[in-house]
């Protein structure tokens, strides 16, 4: 448990009891926040329940996520290396799986780049149903407009001033800046993008994630020996 606090400080001890479970304990939720308080670990308060957002309509966030590959979403998080210089991180998510499908780490981020990035993710996952966004001038120019409607997605704009129609992604970048970029100093780009990309991994596949009763996005698959495949 304290490994897991040690090399996670940002996990409170429900996320760790997850990790031990995960690898091979038994111990419940209660039993390790015994162990919490006892060894004098902080356990995080908790958050204030958050209102939603009621629209004219009655509807509640007009976009909810059914399905895998029905919405993504995606934002920009603003960060520097050390000697100053800024960078951007595109970050794309599946709003229903809850994956981070890409970050893309460069010091200028633009329309063409957007584009770039979620014509790989197509071609690796097909196209989704819809795509959210902020109303920031890289999202809603003319060349990304026209080219998600000619794959045969539709573009979920949020309303100008209002971030939390963009939750999730509002959600990732809050995640990402407080359990890694807070924490870690990046002496060149290159660095920054390995490191993001293993924290992306991470993410994925260990991290366990409230929503998901505590499991990650998207876990490793374990295939049993006898199905692997012969070496020759």
């Amino acid at each position: 448990m304290i490994e897991f606090t040690r090399q996670y400080g940002r996990y409170g001890y429900r996320r760790v009891a997850a990790l031990l479970r995960d690898a091979g304990w038994q111990v419940n939720d209660k039993r390790v926040e015994r162990l919490w308080r006892r060894e004098g670990l902080k356990v995080p308060m908790k958050q204030p329940k958050k209102g939603r957002l009621w629209l004219n309509d009655g509807s509640c966030v007009r976009l909810r996520p059914e399905y895998r590959n029905h919405v993504w979403s995606y934002d920009f998080v603003h960060h520097r290396t050390d000697d100053g210089r800024a960078f951007r991180t595109l970050n794309i998510l599946d709003e229903h799986s809850r994956e981070c499908l890409a970050i893309r780490v460069k010091r200028k981020l633009n329309s063409t780049e957007v584009i770039d990035a979620l014509t790989d993710l197509f071609i690796l996952r097909g196209v989704p149903a819809y795509i959210r966004s902020d109303n920031g001038p890289e999202f809603i120019a003319e060349a990304v407009r026209d080219w998600i409607k000619a794959v045969g997605a539709k573009t979920a704009y949020i309303e100008p001033g209002s971030p939390w129609e963009n939750g999730y992604c509002e959600s990732f970048n809050g995640r990402m800046r407080d359990e890694l970029l807070n924490g870690e100093i990046f002496y060149s780009l290159r660095e920054a993008q390995i490191i993001i990309e293993r924290w992306r991994n991470h993410y994925n596949t260990k991290r366990p994630h409230s929503a998901l009763g505590y499991r990650p996005p998207a876990p490793e698959a374990i295939v049993p020996m006898d199905q692997r495949p012969i070496m020759h």
